[in-house]
């Protein structure tokens, strides 16, 4: 990897990780907000909606798009010009802060859509197009220099697919963003407006989302010496067939209105089944290597191989869950809760995977060991407590009384979502730690001192 690669590389992580930085802290101003006697101290308009909203979008939106932007600055293509990739980052970065600096500025009230949750603030609507503008920026590069003869079959050959499709994929949900903003109806505000805003857009980036936890899932495969029975050409292809949602989004809006009723539906049914176009054939194929090759892994292998087997069955289970979606309650937020944290996962276990390719020693030790198990069962136990809970009949975003936890089943689900989303928290502030520590430590001097797995 060049040096031009590996910095633009180490930006757009330490980027991802400052926003998963960011959303812990807001994670615990939530519960602070919520103590007696604290509210003197966060007079701001509903400070709890607040801080849930630049939490959302940092550890979902930002934290993901920012690991998009390092798959697109290790694609295998000709190299832009350092200076525009520095822009690239920059602008993700202004955005990033002003997301957050957002919270304490202004009056505006939050407004918990789908997606992209927002604070109605100039700081707040800046800060997006700031980071929209980023990604835009890098994307937009990667898609002028990539070319069919980079398709090769080898590790950057899928790079170079991986990065193609996810950067197809955010440029739709782009133009499904402006196309919808343009179509939209006079005199539609608040929640309902943000609401039809980002709904075909966010849909679509979850397609860029997958393709990214596919990449993840095989590099962290390759990286425990574990090989698939298949040829690299035909996972290249199974990649490629992640396009086919993201196109048709044309469909869909070719025969509904961008803010109608039919709409909404079109993309929840896409949701339920067009994800797993690629991800069900190479999930089974990775759990079949990985049942055919069982081994006793290294100490730098085993976080890497923990991170790869919580996001399958979590992705899974999500996926699972989406099938049995019925009316709107908490049943919902178990799916998203599955499939987003298991890409969450995936990636995490793919910065690990990063760092001694970056230059960074690598991570292991018993709590890079720890922190994969941590979170994934604490966002297992979280999606079961809140799956259960939408089976006892309880909606989604209600809390206190109005959630209507009369029986015994449904408090004990609601018990256990709330221990497994504690865990949850603890297991990503460990992540945020591990990193932060190998950024602090800085590159080390030799390659025999990495020692670390570079798959790239």
């Amino acid at each position: 990897m060049s040096q031009t690669r590996q910095r633009e590389a180490r930006r757009w992580l330490q980027l991802g990780v400052l926003a998963l930085a960011i959303a812990g802290l807001f994670a615990i101003l939530l519960v602070l907000s919520r103590s007696p006697g604290m509210e003197r101290f966060f007079p701001w308009i509903d400070f709890f909606h607040t801080a849930l909203v630049v939490h959302v979008d940092q550890s979902v939106l930002i934290w993901s798009l920012a690991l998009a932007g390092v798959i697109w600055s290790l694609a295998g293509v000709p190299e832009p010009r350092p200076g525009i990739t520095r822009v690239a980052v920059g602008l993700t970065l202004a955005g990033t802060l002003a997301i957050a600096f957002a919270a304490f500025s202004g009056e505006g009230a939050p407004l918990m859509n789908n997606y992209v949750p927002v604070l109605q603030r100039p700081l707040f609507f800046t800060g997006l197009g700031l980071v929209g503008g980023g990604v835009l920026l890098r994307l937009g590069l990667l898609l002028m220099r990539i070319r069919p003869a980079d398709f090769s079959a080898d590790q950057t050959g899928l790079v170079n697919v991986a990065a193609l499709t996810v950067a197809v994929a955010c440029a739709m949900a782009a133009a499904v963003l402006f196309y919808t903003w343009l179509h939209m109806p006079a005199g539609l505000d608040g929640v309902a407006y943000y609401e039809y805003l980002f709904w075909g857009a966010g849909h679509v980036l979850q397609f860029a989302y997958t393709q990214m936890l596919l990449l993840a899932w095989l590099l962290l495969l390759s990286a425990g010496g574990v090989r698939l029975a298949v040829s690299p050409r035909l996972i290249n292809g199974l990649l490629l067939l992640g396009l086919l949602p993201v196109l048709w989004t044309f469909v869909i809006y070719l025969n509904h209105a961008p803010v109608s009723a039919g709409m909404r539906i079109a993309f929840t049914r896409l949701m339920q089944y067009g994800g797993g176009i690629p991800a069900i054939p190479v999930g089974l194929l990775v759990l079949y290597a990985l049942f055919k090759n069982r081994r006793v892994e290294s100490a730098a292998e085993r976080p890497l191989r923990l991170a790869l087997w919580f996001s399958l069955l979590l992705f899974a289970s999500g996926g699972l869950l989406a099938m049995l979606i019925r009316g709107v309650n908490t049943v919902i937020p178990a799916h998203y809760h599955g499939s987003i944290v298991g890409v969450t996962l995936a990636l995490m276990g793919f910065a690990y995977l990063l760092l001694p390719a970056l230059g960074y020693a690598r991570v292991e030790g018993r709590l890079a060991t720890v922190q994969p198990i941590v979170y994934g069962v604490g966002q297992i136990l979280h999606i079961t407590g809140l799956a259960f809970s939408g089976f006892l009949g309880i909606q989604r975003k209600t809390a206190g009384a109005a959630q209507g936890l009369e029986s015994i089943q449904a408090k004990l689900a609601m018990g256990v979502m709330g221990i497994g989303g504690l865990l949850a928290v603890i297991g990503g502030i460990l992540f945020v730690w591990i990193m932060l520590r190998a950024f602090w430590r800085g590159p080390v001097a030799h390659a025999a001192d990495r020692a670390g797995l570079e798959p790239l």
